[in-house]
């Protein structure tokens, strides 16, 4: 959110409908389409009119049991933290290997988080009471992963105010170990993610924060109405590290690692080995100001160096008001990419990465400029959803300041957009699909957003949180191109997933490569599995897997279809 955003033309941004913003994005095309048998349209994206199948999602949440509504805590004081929403996760949160699903909610008043367990494919029941996890305040955001090495996922909750640890007792029920872990996180936390830094076994966290919160803070519209802050009107807080130390102790290490002394408005992170020597990185989108690429020296220490890469500005040399981001192979070189999403009269920008050295902005080409300029987006995630071999896009959009209606019978409304999703046409070059989509037509303020497959059939579905409004699942129930491979990475020295394992599946003439984090979007967490579309290959010709401390191993291929468990040292080692 940029400050100045008041003072620019608000014309392009203030369209309430759907359909007419989208009417300044398309014209009609010859290439028309069918999916399902049912006509749906004709669509052009900057100058390609190739034809596109929607993998098409269908809302499934009241039949899956889920009956959530994020509340923010709105007194009509326009408090920032009101409009910012909180993420959502989804994981195994009881070993049973099916995925659960946990909400935090945005209000010390009206209600706590809710954990939500699934019982059957695709059906959910409230379990907060017994779970421990229905604790309240202002939360934020998620961050799972095994801190102690026990084999059950543990659970980090940022908030508006001090954070909280939750250690899995291995049944689905957590336990509040905040205080005996050592970690103290008191103001505005966003984002956190846990990845082992210095390769030790342990996992430690990553916390993300915004700004130092004054909630006497006033804002005002051009036309003198109340309205949210932006976070230039607050001072930026650092980020903090905290190192797992073991027997469930962290230490902060903020400073001395060199990432605490910087300050910037940080949303949203991700952790890959973005230069390729085998340590994890940290890319931080920060609001209205240059994002941050900490590059891991190896002893401990990280340095910032987003400006070299081509990482901290677009390519006009402009801070944007980074929200969400997802780092992944998108146009398949092997290389990672880097996706974020940012305020309406911004574009989403889509940096390419080269080589291990550095990053470009193709925005323009990749085809997401147009079509997310007039929107503000937070959540995204990355998902093979038809399976044709390309990583698609779903993005969360809502805005941050209001529009020109008022709403007295609805003062939310004002703030609602359309989510949106961008299919890949290959080689990174997106699409934008708008019609027949459950996901597309709710107009809501989204925040939160997370993939993983809710109902066991091997594609990916989604979940979504909205400020002041419903959780939503989504199933996909599109036409799928290709077959699948899910692959869950253990290390049995460590008795737990293999939080930043980089795996490479190869078949036929193709490869394809993930990572295992579940992280990044906007506060949210997906799980910690490798899921893969493949296309027309029917079978897969090797696996390899590169381990988080280093070693790297070949695992047989096979059938696809199918769901994998691949543990360190039961390949054959790759020198």
């Amino acid at each position: 959110m940029l400050r100045w955003y008041r003072d620019r033309d608000p014309e392009i941004r203030e369209k309430p409908l759907a359909v007419a913003l989208r009417s300044l994005r398309f014209s009609p095309s010859p290439g028309t389409w069918l999916l399902g048998g049912a006509f749906l349209g004709t669509l052009t994206s900057c100058g390609d009119s190739s034809p596109v199948a929607e993998p098409r999602w269908q809302e499934f949440t009241k039949a899956a049991g889920v009956n959530f509504r994020q509340q923010s805590g709105g007194t009509g004081n326009k408090a920032m933290p009101e409009i910012m929403g909180a993420g959502v996760a989804l994981f195994d949160a009881d070993g049973d290997e099916d995925l659960d699903l946990f909400c935090p909610n945005g209000s010390a008043e009206a209600g706590g988080n809710r954990f939500y367990r699934q019982v059957a494919p695709g059906r959910f029941e409230d379990a907060t009471r017994d779970s421990g996890l229905g604790t309240r305040g202002i939360a934020m955001g998620v961050a799972v992963g095994d801190m102690d090495n026990s084999g059950s996922q543990d659970l980090y909750v940022t908030h508006v105010g001090p954070d909280r640890l939750f250690r899995n007792q291995g049944d689905g029920t957590f336990l509040e170990v905040t205080e005996e872990s050592g970690i103290s996180s008191t103001r505005w936390s966003s984002s956190a993610l846990f990845f082992d830094f210095d390769r030790d076994g342990l996992l430690d966290l990553f916390v993300v924060r915004y700004v130092d919160f004054d909630d006497d803070e006033r804002c005002f519209d051009k036309a003198g109405r109340p309205d949210y802050c932006g976070p230039q009107t607050m001072p930026p807080v650092p980020d903090q590290l905290f190192h797992n130390e073991g027997s469930g102790k962290f230490r902060d290490v903020s400073d001395e690692s060199g990432i605490g002394r910087v300050a910037a408005a940080g949303l949203g992170a991700v952790a890959q080995d973005f230069n390729g020597d085998g340590w994890p990185d940290l890319a931080v989108a920060n609001d209205a100001e240059a994002n941050h690429l900490w590059i891991n020296r190896q002893d401990g220490t990280f340095e910032e160096l987003a400006l070299p890469w081509g990482f901290a500005f677009n390519q006009h040399g402009h801070a944007e008001a980074g929200m969400g981001i997802v780092s992944a192979d998108f146009d398949g070189d092997l290389v990672l990419d880097l996706f974020l999403t940012h305020l309406g009269v911004e574009t989403n920008t889509v940096y390419r990465g080269v080589d291990g050295r550095g990053f470009q902005d193709v925005t323009g080409t990749a085809g997401v400029a147009k079509a997310s300029m007039p929107f503000t987006g937070f959540g995204i995630v990355a998902l093979d959803a038809d399976l044709d071999g390309d990583l698609d896009v779903m993005v969360a959009n809502g805005r941050v300041f209001r529009g020109k209606e008022d709403h007295p019978d609805d003062p939310w409304r004002t703030y609602a957009e359309p989510n949106q999703w961008f299919v890949n046409q290959g080689s990174g070059r997106f699409q934008e699909v708008t019609s027949a989509s459950a996901f597309t037509e709710p107009v809501e303020i989204t925040r939160g957003l997370a993939c993983g497959d809710l109902d066991g059939d091997g594609d990916l579905d989604a979940v979504l949180a909205n400020v002041e409004g419903p959780a939503r699942l989504y199933r996909n129930t599109g036409e799928l191109r290709g077959s699948w491979l899910q692959v869950r990475a253990l290390d049995p020295r460590w008795n737990r997933d293999a939080i930043g394992a980089s795996i490479t599946v190869r078949a036929e003439s193709a490869s394809w490569r993930r990572t295992i984090d579940g992280q990044g979007s906007y506060q949210s967490s997906s799980p910690l599995v490798a899921h893969f579309g493949l296309g027309s290959a029917d079978t897969v010709n090797e696996i390899r897997v590169l381990w988080p401390d280093g070693l790297e191993e070949s695992f047989p291929g096979g059938e696809t279809n199918r769901r994998l468990k691949l543990e360190r040292g039961s390949g054959t080692s790759v020198p």
